[in-house]
């Protein structure tokens, strides 16, 4: 499992607080839990004690940057790796450098049921996005183990690799990263290829990571929110009924460079102003229509980008967003329309070329029904919404039904240092995990 390496890496774990260790537990120790009478409870304290010294790891004046790669990632893993020592749970590295350790079941025939998320982190990002679904999934077996109970189901613990660099280790378990993609540079400088080989996972046996239809029972990811709806609706528990489909664009805007002095105004083919109408244009034709679509252009290059020349050429960019397919390919023709008026008005060509386009992966109603059940309960106050934020639960999606439960993000910020999620949230949402597990263990046999 290499994790000789992992921890010549962890000086920063080193220095942080001593983890009790879980006592023994062997399958067979206690009863398969057919039912639950009351809600089982996770230990809160515990939980949020690790992520408040994971915090530690890969901050800088910036923020957390544990970005995948990087010494900071490799530090953070080794932390992890430990926890699931200290749980009880032999971990491995699979050969797409994913964190997994397996809890056997009652029934050898039935998949296991997944759950995890990431502990890598985006530039100058927060603490909370990714390890609190981690480490939850963690302290979900460790809970298990502690009060003897035992699915019929084997229970999987993931921690992903760089989900922030395109969710690379679940798109490598499910048979989507191409070669092209193990060649793209991560945020550490780094190759994905090159990443893998250094976080223990080996470029040449990605096969044997793959895994296929009918492989897993079911996958579910806890998440923070990375938004301001539960805490605008006053709700303790998101119940994310997908995760919406992301198309990107990139548009070029052609007009004529020219002299901007002696050029009269009704002479220009200003492919600027092109741009500004089209970005207006955009945004009323989201806003003009009822539903939770939303589109941003969010990137702009002008040529020349001189002051007193005309621009000659925009290229920008449109990220389209939605959770029914129907509307991104409805709002796909709306804009290449608005683009062929724009360009008839101001004398300028549009082009549209798509660089990514992703499908709505939608939540299993059953599993929806597990979380909702859950969280009622434990007396949590709950509604179901979408993921507007792509998340590894999207690719695990194309093999096998998925589930998210949201927690609040205090003022709906996130990939920000001022993330916050407060300790009695992540202990609901812990909750909400581990109760949901349970009853899917029992709705999938």
């Amino acid at each position: 499992m290499h994790r000789r390496q992992f921890l010549q890496h962890s000086a920063a774990v080193a220095a942080l607080p001593a983890l009790a260790p879980l006592a023994a537990w062997t399958p067979g120790a206690g009863p398969l839990l057919q039912s639950a009478r009351t809600p089982l409870q996770v230990n809160g304290d515990r939980l949020n004690g690790w992520l408040a010294r994971f915090d530690r790891i890969g901050r800088t004046a910036g923020g957390i940057n544990r970005v995948a790669y990087s010494e900071a990632d490799l530090a953070g893993r080794a932390f992890t790796l430990e926890l699931y020592t200290q749980s009880g749970l032999t971990a491995r590295v699979d050969a797409a450098g994913n964190i997994i350790a397996r809890v056997p079941g009652t029934d050898p025939s039935l998949p296991p049921i997944l759950m995890g998320s990431h502990v890598d982190s985006v530039t100058d990002g927060g603490n909370f996005d990714g390890p609190v679904g981690s480490f939850a999934a963690i302290e979900v077996a460790r809970t298990l183990a502690e009060q003897r109970r035992r699915l019929a189901h084997p229970l999987e613990v993931v921690v992903w690799q760089n989900e922030e660099g395109g969710t690379i280790g679940s798109k490598i378990t499910v048979g989507l990263l191409t070669d092209a993609d193990l060649d793209k540079v991560a945020r550490s400088g780094k190759t994905v290829r090159e990443g893998i080989g250094l976080i223990g996972g080996d470029v040449a046996r990605l096969r044997e990571a793959r895994r296929t239809r009918g492989d897993i029972a079911c996958y579910f990811e806890l998440h923070i929110e990375q938004g301001g709806l539960l805490e605008k609706a006053n709700r303790q528990i998101g119940v994310v009924e997908g995760i919406v489909g992301l198309r990107w664009f990139e548009v070029t805007i052609t007009g004529f460079a020219n002299h901007a002095g002696a050029t009269p105004m009704d002479q220009r083919q200003d492919a600027m102003l092109a741009a500004a109408k089209f970005t207006v244009a955009v945004n009323e034709a989201i806003r003009g229509e009822p539903g939770r679509q939303v589109a941003t252009v969010g990137r702009v290059n002008v040529t020349p980008n001189t002051t007193n020349v005309i621009p000659g050429q925009v290229v920008l960019t449109v990220d389209l967003r939605d959770l029914d397919q129907g509307t991104i390919d409805r709002f796909t023709q709306r804009f290449e329309q608005l683009g062929r008026e724009i360009g008839a008005a101001t004398q300028t060509t549009f082009r549209f070329a798509q660089v990514v386009n992703s499908t709505p992966a939608i939540s299993d109603p059953r599993l929806l029904q597990a979380i909702e059940t859950s969280a009622s309960s434990l007396g949590l106050t709950h509604q179901r919404m979408p993921s507007g934020a792509g998340h590894d639960a999207q690719e695990v999606a194309h093999i096998a039904p998925m589930a998210m439960i949201f927690v609040p993000s205090v003022g709906g910020i996130s990939h920000s240092p001022k993330e916050f999620s407060r300790a009695a949230d992540i202990t609901n949402g812990a909750n909400v995990l581990l109760n949901a597990v349970v009853t899917a263990d029992a709705a999938l046999r």
